[in-house]
């Protein structure tokens, strides 16, 4: 695809890097980012282009923001604008949280960073109970969807039903139920069109628009684009396998991020419960505690939310080393994990951009996501009682009867000085309205004193 427009691929290229620096504050404040820089400043993209592409990417597994970063990148430039947009906006908070994940690992008997961490921990709790409000209040706007969320939180905490099991199961629901009653299924319209005349035409000079909605790609174009990313993705993993054998932590992380890749639906804290107690409880990769550390290493660094997958990879290699030293074997299971995480997301823009009006309007694909979306409700529930008792209490049990795998806490095991950071977090986002980066500060800045007066 060739776009004739003034742009250039070095301006284009310091745009995204700048971007890329302002990646903060989850999807949200990154589309944000996204709307003013591109939008309103530089005027590359009509306000109707930009909300018609985050509407595709809203249907598609993975970080949204990351892959309308792809996406626009690829109206301006074609694959090699989507591709430099896309990682750069990967690149700063990978190298952040590889820092943090080597200071995590190598540094954390220093008192200093066990206090940063066990304040972080209390916010981050914080911020993934909010996250149940926000997405509930997006799609929770029947009877249905709120049945579809309750049932999906007790099947994965009652009965420990696999995660990509509820997504599907809820896929399902969703596109049958839009067939036969679509205003009760299809509750999420999207963003809509809100720009004025002018800026419905800011792009005509920078992107055809005309020219890519008559593309229509032949099945040797899918054949050909699927192909050589379904290599990109999986040959470097079959290469470890070969190497290192099927059993090494390398391919094991390749094999499980790939698999969390596909079924990222609804954002990263839909599948952070999954990978967490995984991670946790099947593999040994982490400590219950440890995943909400690494989750605020994500959101206190630029770059998608997800990539606390990164951090994920890093602790289980470098607790699994094998022939490698430690320290190396986590920066190469960072990359790993980083690499199967984001290759994915690619596939889908570039394979899938072509079709996007067909795919937008799409009244059944709408009504499959109303039902994702409302089961994740109940999935990021999950996570936020699954955070809590392995944050605030030392000790838990199970009770596994009758074919349920229930986690409760001991709770005289309970960590008192853990829960008053918490009520404190609460507090601050709940009541005063502070938002995430305060209550972050606010939270490490009482750890911090908590250690330093009494530990």
């Amino acid at each position: 695809m060739q776009n004739k427009h003034t742009i250039t691929y070095k301006e284009a290229f310091r745009v995204w890097i700048k971007v890329a620096l302002y990646s903060f504050g989850g999807p949200a404040g990154q589309i944000s980012v996204m709307h003013r820089i591109l939008v309103d400043e530089k005027k590359w993209i009509s306000e109707q282009r930009f909300l018609h592409a985050l509407n595709y990417c809203m249907l598609l597994p993975g970080p949204e923001a990351q892959q309308l970063a792809t996406y626009i990148g690829w109206l301006l430039h074609g694959v090699k604008g989507g591709l430099t947009a896309g990682i750069l906006f990967v690149v700063p908070g990978f190298i952040s949280i590889l820092i943090l994940s080597i200071l995590y690992a190598g540094f954390r008997g220093l008192g200093l960073v066990e206090a940063l961490f066990f304040g972080l921990k209390a916010a981050v709790l914080a911020i993934v109970v909010e996250a149940v409000f926000r997405i509930g209040k997006r799609v929770l706007k029947n009877y249905v969807m709120s049945l579809i969320s309750v049932l999906s939180f007790i099947a994965i905490f009652v009965f420990d039903v696999p995660f990509p099991l509820i997504i599907i199961f809820a896929g399902v629901i969703g596109y049958t139920g839009g067939l036969f009653a679509p205003q009760t299924f299809s509750v999420m319209k999207g963003h809509q069109k809100t720009g004025s005349a002018d800026s419905e035409t800011a792009d005509i000079s920078a992107i055809n628009d005309q020219e890519i909605s008559n593309m229509k790609p032949d099945w040797k174009f899918v054949t050909r684009t699927i192909a050589i990313w379904s290599a990109i993705w999986f040959l470097p993993v079959i290469g470890l396998a070969i190497l290192l054998g099927g059993t090494h932590v390398f391919v094991q992380e390749g094999i499980f991020f790939s698999k969390a890749a596909i079924v990222t639906f609804g954002g990263a804290y839909a599948v952070l419960a999954y990978i967490a107690q995984q991670a946790v409880e099947t593999y040994g990769w982490l400590e219950p505690g440890e995943m909400l550390d690494g989750l605020g290493m994500a959101e206190t660094t630029p770059g998608p939310l997800i990539q606390v997958v990164q951090f994920v990879g890093f602790m289980g290699a470098y607790r699994n080393p094998g022939m490698f030293d430690p320290m190396v074997a986590g920066v190469l299971g960072s990359i790993v994990t980083t690499w199967v995480t984001f290759v994915p997301c690619f596939l889908w823009i570039f394979l899938g951009a072509p079709f996007i009006e067909r795919l937008r309007s799409n009244e059944k694909l709408t009504s499959a996501l109303s039902a994702i979306t409302a089961a994740v409700v109940g999935v990021v529930m999950n996570l936020a009682i699954w955070f809590s008792i392995n944050t605030l209490f030392s000790e838990t049990e199970r009770f596994q009867k009758i074919g349920m795998n229930l986690l409760y806490p001991i709770w005289s095991s309970i960590d008192w000085a853990g829960f008053v950071i918490v009520s404190v977090a609460f507090f601050i986002l709940f009541y005063l309205k502070w938002g995430m980066m305060k209550t972050l500060l606010t939270s490490i800045l009482l750890g911090v004193l908590y250690h330093w007066i009494f530990l």
